[in-house]
């Protein structure tokens, strides 16, 4: 009868309960949902890093970024210099080196995608599975994963400290991971609207349309 009780005890320590799992499953929701819900604008310098898929870095940049709910934001890439633009219908992604415009329409461009819930453009529980990814790097993580199979991001990971996001991890459908971030953060400041307009500078080439209306 001690061995049973034994082996017994030391099964529940190698598995915790699955109400305590679930439980940490709806705080990690919680915490996204509120955030989102009480954001209004964001504006933040931003660190970015792309890794392939054996874990190399490919990929370095950094710049400003703006965000005005919903539909609309702004990332000043400073390296490389790019600049990618959203008035909630159309994106347009402005690539300065090689004088080159690409216009999207808003929705098909962000369908799914971790720029679309932080501009709050989508319901983040309807585009993602959300999970307890516990703590690391002096932040609190919360897993979203994307219940479409077809999205260019099939998870994200959001790192708060306190109630401040500062950090996302995406991880796309090719193996590679872009690690995002965030310093200088204001939230909810009061945002000139210009920041989201743009017109194709002249000369420049111009590859897709505007969506019409």
């Amino acid at each position: 009868m001690v061995a049973r009780l034994a082996l017994l005890i030391l099964a529940g320590l190698g598995a915790p309960p699955a109400p305590a799992a679930a439980e940490a499953d709806m705080v990690a929701a919680l915490r996204v949902t509120r955030y989102l819900a009480g954001l209004s604008s964001l504006r933040a310098e931003f660190h970015q890093s792309v890794a392939d898929a054996r874990g190399r870095v490919i990929e370095r940049a950094e710049g400003t970024m703006a965000i005005a709910r919903p539909g609309r934001f702004r990332w000043d890439y400073r390296t490389p210099e790019q600049l990618i633009v959203c008035d909630g219908q159309t994106v347009w992604l402005y690539d300065i080196e090689l004088e080159q415009v690409t216009v999207k329409a808003a929705g098909d461009a962000l369908a799914g995608t971790p720029a679309m819930l932080l501009a709050g453009m989508g319901s983040v529980e309807q585009e993602f599975s959300i999970t307890d990814a516990g703590q690391e790097d002096g932040l609190t993580w919360s897993l979203l994963t994307a219940r479409l199979t077809d999205t260019d991001f099939h998870e994200v990971r959001l790192g708060f400290d306190g109630g401040e996001l500062r950090r996302m991890t995406l991880f796309d459908r090719l193996g590679q991971t872009t690690d995002l971030e965030f310093t200088r953060i204001e939230r909810n400041p009061a945002l000139d609207q210009s920041l989201f307009s743009f017109d194709p500078p002249p000369g420049v080439d111009v590859v897709g349309r505007a969506p019409a209306g």
